[in-house]
């Protein structure tokens, strides 16, 4: 089984890395596999060009394909739109906004408990799919439909639309409002902005595993304020409002209900003064609804045992850090004999826990809980401080049970995994090789693969993963294909994220294609993930409690290193990053000028007063109480720019318009403290284009812009 079944394009990388969505298209995704091991099923288009997600269903013990599998084709929505462009509503548009889905088609299901009822959303229409028959039919209900999901059972359909929580029969019957907003900014069975942007919740509505019921979430959006996101380019359109909670103001109210199927409700009470955030909630049939809330200043939080008839909950479980507390996927979740299943930092270790023992010590990075199972759980790992190797940038797959832990990837790379019962799907990306192999396993032998269509990349990323520094810090260099030992030292790119929840130093060949085609550009790129990057300890994590300016010591601190083993010019040194990655980047040009010497500045927070409050707040305190940290750590206050150096480094800006996430006032309040500093920087204004990477033209041409401001700013030939 090959990762990729697809020739390379002819195009340039620019055009095919943007046309390819980043060589994801035509890759399989999105598993889920039947408990009784017969099926697994998976959203993929059918070509590393399509952008429209098919559903399929492949049958493990099938007559034909490799281990006796065969795929078919479950829906199709070009067929069920009979040829109609997609159109999507402003809530499935925020949707795909804030888990940064680019693409089209079915990009995300629910299914029943046995993994035979699928259901999903196409432009607001919610349709319906028989996985054992292979037929798939829309269901007529009010619209626009978001987020359908399937009972346990089979029977039934819950969905929101309208700011209602709605349910249908499977069979399209019977359809009525369970829970209906009682005014306008009242919403049923949806997430809030901050719940779906930072804390991982895209979800506001749960089956109850007897099909009878469900927990919904209440939001009322009414207290937090209004911004306003105009699109200049279009002055006739009206400025769409946005419900934002910068840093320091109000937050969504959030409550949750038990609503049974005729609409009675029970509603569920907890402190939600002491505990405002409700950051997970789990219901399976192994014990009571199970919900996890968090304080404001995420130090401490709650998990909370909820009785369904009369709403009261039960105090599980407290938590308290100093610093703040990290929320995990998979967690909490009870065993099958009914033990808290969690993630906790203890003793300097990310470590995983099952009722009151703790089963992996620092000798693992616990990521993820991927299934609980009566015997073991699944895991997502990497190496811990106590490691017997750093295994630079991989993830790895491990069973962990009261007999000890048992890895079950194998090889460098990045690793991931569905399971139910007997069956796993293991997903392998790799640094020598592009895309990803998907095997089945089944009791741990490999029984069948899922083929990828994506198309093989233009040219090939020669990732180095390394170590840089007295901290070790986690490091990929990629140099030139043709770059020999007498062609002298290269100019270098600083390429990071370098923040929080984002790791670019990786054990896989895709993530590192754009460094790599930077590299052929006459570049040295290095990618850094200092301290605050995941994967590493909480200790790593936490290191930038209240101070976001050791993320750029850290660059510096690798720079400096790895000059001593690679062909590192010191005296040309770039850096160029998106999001925080572009605060990184104005914060290098700024405050170290004496390193940097240009700035591709990408989208960036330059003021942290205009962040959101949950992930603000967990870094940098509550501002009305710590303003001089607010102050310290952004790039501009109302004052100006808050501390620059001299000499003065070139900057390019580049922000999306339309951005509801990092807004635009960031860039613009950046460029006119520059302006009345008289300091050189250039304006890259998106239109129509959000926090997501740009379409694919004006993806490629930035790529092209972004080389040729680098070869501008430092000195070299443009050409």
């Amino acid at each position: 089984m090959t990762s990729s079944q697809a020739q390379p394009s002819s195009d340039s990388f620019p055009r095919q890395y943007a046309r390819t969505q980043r060589f994801t298209l035509g890759a399989p995704r999105g598993f889920a596999v039947s408990p009784d091991g017969e099926r697994v099923v998976f959203l993929r288009s059918s070509s590393g060009t399509d952008r429209s997600h098919r559903l399929w269903v492949l049958d493990i013990d099938g007559q034909a394909g490799p281990g006796g599998s065969v795929e078919r084709l479950a829906a199709d929505p070009e067929l069920l739109l009979a040829g109609a462009a997609e159109e999507l509503s402003p809530e499935e548009r925020a949707r795909r906004e804030r888990s940064r889905e680019g693409s089209g088609g079915i990009v995300a299901y629910a299914v029943d408990g046995a993994v035979e009822l699928a259901a999903f959303a196409l432009s607001g229409r919610l349709f319906a799919a028989e996985l054992r028959a292979g037929t798939a039919r829309e269901l007529p209900v009010p619209g626009p439909v978001v987020d359908p999901r399937p009972s346990p059972d089979g029977r039934y359909v819950a969905y929101a639309a309208g700011g209602a929580l709605r349910v249908t029969g499977a069979d399209g019957a019977g359809d009525r409002a369970l829970a209906e907003p009682e005014a306008e900014g009242v919403t049923y069975g949806l997430a809030e902005f901050a719940a779906s942007e930072e804390m991982g919740r895209s979800r506001g509505f749960w089956w109850a595993p007897s099909s009878d019921r469900l927990l919904v979430a209440r939001v009322d959006e009414r207290p937090v304020r209004r911004w306003w996101i105009a699109d200049p380019a279009h002055p006739d359109r009206e400025p769409q409002p946005v419900a934002y909670p910068a840093a320091g103001t109000p937050n969504a109210e959030v409550g949750l209900c038990v609503v049974d199927l005729t609409g009675r409700r029970t509603e569920v009470v907890w402190d939600r003064a002491a505990f405002p955030y409700l950051a997970r909630v789990h219901w399976s049939s192994d014990g009571a609804p199970l919900l996890l809330v968090q304080a404001r200043d995420q130090r401490s939080q709650a998990f909370l045992a909820v009785d369904p008839e009369s709403g009261a909950t039960r105090t599980v479980r407290v938590d308290e850090d100093p610093v703040w507390l990290e929320l995990f996927t998979g967690v909490p979740a009870w065993t099958p004999d009914g033990r808290l299943v969690r993630v906790v930092d203890q003793g300097g270790a990310r470590a995983l826990a099952v009722g009151e023992r703790v089963l992996t010590d620092a000798a693992l990075h616990v990521r993820a809980v991927l299934d609980v199972g009566a015997e073991d759980v699944l895991i997502s790992a990497s190496a811990g401080e106590a490691a017997d190797a750093p295994e630079t940038g991989e993830i790895h797959v491990y069973r962990v049970g009261e007999d000890g832990v048992e890895r079950v990837s194998e090889g460098a790379g990045v690793h991931g995994a569905v399971r139910s019962g007997a069956v796993t799907v293991l997903s392998s990306a790799r640094p020598d090789a592009p895309g990803s192999v998907v095997r089945v396993l089944r009791d741990g032998k490999q029984v069948a693969g899922v083929a990828s269509y994506a198309q093989t990349p233009a040219l090939a990323a020669r990732v180095r993963l390394t170590e840089g520094g007295a901290r070790r810090i986690p490091c990929a260099v990629l140099l030139p294909s043709a770059w020999t030992e007498g062609d002298g030292p290269l100019p270098v790119l600083m390429d990071p994220y370098g923040g929080p929840h984002g790791q670019r130093v990786v054990a896989a060949h895709n993530p590192h294609l754009t460094s790599q085609w930077f590299a052929e550009q006459g570049f040295a790129v290095v990618v850094a993930d200092g301290r605050g990057t995941p994967g590493r300890s909480p200790s790593w994590e936490k290191a930038i409690d209240r101070d976001f300016a050791r993320t750029l010591d850290d660059q510096v601190e690798a720079l400096e290193a790895l000059a001593e083993r690679f062909p590192l010019d010191l005296g040309r040194v770039a850096i160029r990053g998106w999001s925080y990655g572009g605060y990184l980047a104005a914060l290098a040009a700024l405050r170290r000028p004496d390193v940097f010497h240009a700035a591709v500045v990408g989208a960036p927070v330059t003021d942290w007063w205009l962040y959101d409050t949950h992930y603000t707040e967990r870094y940098l305190g509550h501002p009305d109480e710590e303003p001089a940290v607010y102050a310290a750590n952004s790039l501009v206050t109302d004052a100006g720019l808050t501390e620059v150096r001299e000499p003065a480094r070139p900057m390019m800006i580049v922000h999306g318009l339309a951005d509801d996430n990092v807004v635009m006032a960031h860039t613009l309040r950046l460029s006119s403290a520059l302006l009345a500093a008289g300091r050189p920087h250039e304006v890259l204004p998106l239109s129509g284009v959000t926090h997501m990477t740009p379409q694919e033209q004006v993806a490629e041409n930035l790529l092209l812009l972004q080389v040729d401001f680098l070869r501008r700013s430092l000195g070299l030939s443009v050409g």
